[in-house]
């Protein structure tokens, strides 16, 4: 055999025998919110369902609130009393008044032993592990409330009982200005009995049933916004040289017949010590770290989704950018 067939042999050999590509598998993921009210109630209704399409804005769920709605008619109450007892203040109160002041006071005096009835109540359910503690403090708050309710209309019909005085007029005033804040507090949770979409994006989950019961700040749907989606790569650091933000580099989606797309890297942080930390020698040496490395895709995919892997050959990312 001549020597120019053997290297043709030994070239024809080592072209056989060189390594192949090696490729980096990375997942599609995407930004999700929880849905949640601020206060609790039974779910009256919802208006969506997974894999629908919402934009921000849209209404997703209602909440029956049959407390909320009654507190709101007793502060109401208590803002028009207020107004009455501040109009009387700046011009003095008649006979008539007096009395109304009175029916206010022996109102808010009924209402307060309600409250401690019911708090009573409350707290035997919390010790039997019936009534969660969330509940037994509204129950508490509230009568606490209802009792300087009863204390304040106590002071009203004082007022009005007696010859009005320059302190006695700002301090009705106040009462109406209290009044008024406690009735734009009610007005804002009952705004909570009805969910309206936060962002834009696809119901991902729909966590609750209509007719179930929920408390303050349980999620009711998860959106997920798949108009942002990443890809999420695990990079050991002997390969991050040349990993930066604003980096570029081209991956394969096989959920989209191997489409490339390309990626800019925009997050760049170290994965817990515990999960990562490994020998680069088998027989000891130093140990490399592995890092988490997020990129958005440079232009829009329309059926790019959470989930989908994606195949990052390892020379494009030791590739000069």
């Amino acid at each position: 055999m001549s020597i120019v067939a053997v290297a043709c042999f030994v070239a024809l050999l080592l072209w056989l025998t060189r390594p192949g590509p090696v490729f980096l598998q990375g997942q599609i993921e995407a930004d999700s919110v929880r849905v949640a009210a601020k206060i609790g109630g039974r779910v009256a209704s919802i208006e969506v369902k997974e894999g629908d399409r919402v934009d921000a804005g849209d209404l997703l769920a209602t909440l029956f609130t049959p407390e909320a709605e009654a507190r709101a008619g007793q502060v109401q109450a208590q803002v028009d009393a207020a107004g009455a007892m501040a109009d009387m203040a700046r011009s003095g109160a008649r006979e008539e008044q007096i009395r109304a002041a009175r029916a206010q006071w022996q109102a808010a005096v009924s209402q307060a032993e309600l409250a401690v009835e019911t708090r009573s109540r409350i707290e035997n359910l919390h010790a039997d592990g019936v009534v969660p503690t969330q509940r037994r403090d509204e129950v508490v708050a509230q009568a606490k409330s209802a009792q300087a309710q009863a204390n304040a209309a106590r002071e009203s019909y004082e007022i009005a009982r007696s010859a009005v005085r320059p302190e006695e007029l700002r301090a009705a005033e106040a009462q109406l200005q209290q009044a008024r804040s406690g009735l734009n507090e009610v007005q804002s949770a009952l705004a909570e009995a009805q969910q309206f979409a936060p962002v834009s994006g696809e119901i991902t989950t729909q966590v609750v049933e209509p007719g179930e019961v929920v408390g303050p700040g349980f999620p009711l749907l998860i959106i997920t916004r798949t108009d942002r989606p990443w890809v999420t790569l695990n990079l050991r650091e002997d390969l991050m040289p040349g990993i930066t933000p604003g980096r570029r580099f081209s991956g394969r989606l096989p959920a989209l017949g191997m489409r490339d797309v390309e990626f800019e890297i925009h997050y760049i942080a170290p994965m817990a010590d515990f999960a990562t930390w490994r020998s680069s020698r088998d027989l000891g040496g130093f140990d490399l770290r592995t890092f988490e490395v997020r990129a958005r895709p440079v232009g829009a995919i329309p059926d790019l989704r959470p989930g989908m892997s994606v195949l990052v050959n390892e020379r494009s990312l030791k590739a000069k950018g």
